[in-house]
């Protein structure tokens, strides 16, 4: 429960109308979560604003209405809180109203286009091992302890964000580890929120389709430094060309990691295969069960940031060399007729070309690579023909398949894709609508030790079509392939 008015001390309000202290007991940005107690955010969405939704909110009883623009009726039982940007009012709001949870835990943010998920996921991992009590928010799952809660979003909206946060306090986690998207910072999702420290792993093209040019994605990305505070820290991947400018208008102590570069924090790859990595790490050489040299930088990221935590070192060392990555991370099972299935959220250019020359760098000469690839509906079309091209150049053999086709033709979508394959690539490249068959046909083309890279969807236990989400997981179809090729 909470004060309007208290509540307010934290915005400048530019109308306040009707009563002035109501008591609050709940915050929705849904109409139809409102009723008496209630406060209600009139959001403008990318598909809906929430201002067409304010005289349904009055209907249900809703308490307050924090808006951008009056309506026409205000009625007098209802306090309406004019503000400039009601989105950014919502994170401002939600953290006062549980209790600012972020200034009681340590609180990391990762923000790039690849790497968030395995960051996060490994850096809860490490500090549940080092027996500490840790909160998680990630694409995959969110998670406080070892309570798991499903996540829709990779950044919850404010008022899920707040409410999780506020659990996490509850549960005596002293950590918490989260993704922080371009989309979450652009609409004010992490507002109100106090890292700790913020992690940058690389910038790529993606999500064109929302922010419309590079450069605005850039900016967005950029934002979460901008706003950090002098008492965080900001660790960056100092090969990304693009990390300098993430720390230009920080007020954070900045701190580098790299492979190349010189940084502080360095380490050189020593051995890369299907079994593990080798880094030289802070003078010693250290074995990791994560392969591939993008996991390289994941766990050089880890190290810096729990050192900067304060971690112990050789505690950090120990426990990460026993760790795994994320669900549909380079998530691989071996066929009983040895052949390899590799299945990776791959859904970027930049993501597919980095797990292609993984696949490539621990290969054998013998070994053909078979690639199934899609790209999602409603999204960045621009990268359709292009990771087909990638996916072509650095494959034996490609097949190219639906993704989360969405509302879009899925033919449409293959279509796109199809265009950037060259003329020469066109004899090792099928197109298969059905990714379930698709993956059927990559294990009945695979012989003994070939290598089956399944991009795209990784963790995902759905597939959507057409609007319709239906039950479809990468790793089981393939494991439900290789168990039918046994027959």
């Amino acid at each position: 429960m909470a004060q309007l008015e208290h509540l307010l001390q934290v915005l400048q309000p530019t109308q306040l109308l009707g009563p002035t202290n109501p008591e609050l007991s709940a915050l929705t940005m849904d109409s139809r979560q409102a009723g008496p107690g209630v406060a209600f955010f009139a959001i403008r969405g990318t598909l809906r604003d929430g201002h067409d939704f304010i005289e349904a909110a009055v209907g249900q009883g809703v308490s307050v209405v924090f808006c951008e623009k009056l309506p026409q009726n205000t009625p007098e039982n209802v306090t309406f809180v004019q503000v400039p940007n009601a989105a950014e009012a919502m994170g401002y709001v939600a953290a006062e109203f549980y209790g600012n949870p972020s200034k009681k835990l340590k609180l990391v943010g990762v923000t790039g286009t690849n790497g968030k998920t395995t960051c996060v996921t490994l850096l809860h991992k490490l500090y549940r091992d080092l027996g500490y009590n840790a909160g998680l928010l990630s694409t995959v799952q969110n998670q406080i302890n070892e309570t798991v809660i499903p996540a829709s979003h990779t950044t919850p909206d404010a008022i899920t964000l707040q409410s999780l946060l506020a659990q996490m306090v509850k549960a005596g986690c002293t950590h918490a580890f989260m993704e922080v998207s371009s989309h979450a910072l652009v609409q004010h999702r992490v507002t109100g929120v106090q890292f700790t420290g913020a992690v940058f792993t690389n910038i790529t093209h993606d999500h064109l389709d929302y922010h419309g040019t590079f450069d605005e994605y850039i900016r967005a990305k950029k934002l979460f430094f901008d706003n950090l505070s002098k008492k965080a820290f900001a660790l960056v991947n100092a090969d990304d060309k693009r990390a300098m400018v993430m720390l230009q208008n920080t007020k954070a102590t900045k701190y580098t990691y790299a492979l190349r570069k010189e940084a502080d924090f360095k380490a050189r790859l020593l051995d890369n295969s299907i079994q593990g990595l080798q880094l030289e790490l802070e003078g010693q050489e250290v074995w990791f069960r994560l392969i591939g040299t993008f996991n390289a930088y994941n766990l050089l990221a880890v190290y810096g940031a729990a050192t900067l935590l304060g971690e112990d070192k050789q505690e950090v060392l120990a426990s990460l060399s026993s760790l795994t990555s994320a669900a549909g991370r380079f998530d691989y099972v071996v066929s009983p007729g040895q052949i390899t299935g590799i299945v990776d959220y791959a859904h970027t250019p930049d993501a597919l070309e980095n797990v292609l020359q993984t696949i490539q760098q621990i290969r054998k000469p013998e070994q053909k690579v078979i690639t199934i690839v899609g790209c999602g509906g409603n999204r960045d079309a621009a990268k359709r023909p292009v990771m087909a091209d990638i996916a072509a150049r650095m494959s034996d053999r490609v097949i190219l398949t639906s993704d989360n086709p969405r509302d879009e033709d899925p033919q449409d979508i293959l279509n796109q894709m199809q265009t950037g394959l060259k003329a020469t690539d066109l004899k090792k490249a099928l197109s298969v609508v059905d990714r379930r068959e698709a993956i059927k046909t990559a294990v009945l083309l695979a012989e003994a030790d070939d290598i089956i890279l399944v991009a795209g969807k990784g963790h995902e236990t759905y597939q959507e079509v057409k609007g319709v989400r239906s039950p479809f997981d990468d790793k089981q179809v393939l494991q439900e392939s290789f168990a039918l090729l046994q027959k």
